[in-house]
């Protein structure tokens, strides 16, 4: 999983998917904004394309679209920004993820509705995506390392 693939069909055809699959994935997002739901679902379908990147590139080469290292950490800031919306609601009067409660000027009840909606959808989205990239780079990591360790043994 670490080796990229040796056929040139398989890495042209996933460098062809990989934006239709990313732009799936935003509209997904998008979608979820204006409809329940949306942010698990588009932040799956872009975590997928960076892991599709990852079986056909390899994952040095797949370093250079998505570094592993910041995986994690922008995975607590979906989960930040998911919570920092609710507890925004929360200390201004409001209860948690009541949207309409959100402090910020100038905009209407509906106008709060939508922005905390969108908010929440970003934060799940760049939660799950940063989430699940993190686990399967955790998975190649661990897997080479005792493929490592066996072949000494």
């Amino acid at each position: 999983m670490r080796e990229a693939s040796t056929s040139p069909i398989i890495q042209v055809a996933i460098r062809g998917l990989m934006p239709v699959i990313q732009l799936v994935g935003l509209y997904v997002f998008f979608h979820g904004h204006y409809s329940p739901g949306g942010g698990f679902q588009g932040g799956v379908l872009l975590a997928v394309s960076v892991m599709l990147g990852r079986l056909a590139l390899g994952m040095d080469m797949s370093q250079v679209v998505f570094r592993t290292g910041i995986a994690v950490g922008l995975s607590a800031l979906g989960v930040l920004i998911y919570a920092a919306t609710g507890l925004a609601a929360l200390l201004a009067g409001g209860e948690f993820l009541n949207y309409a409660f959100l402090p910020i000027p100038g905009l209407d009840p509906p106008g709060l509705r939508n922005l905390g909606i969108l908010l929440i959808e970003a934060g799940v989205t760049v939660g799950v995506m940063m989430a699940l990239i993190a686990i399967y780079d955790e998975i190649v990591e661990s897997r080479s390392e005792t493929s490592v360790i066996a072949t000494f043994e």
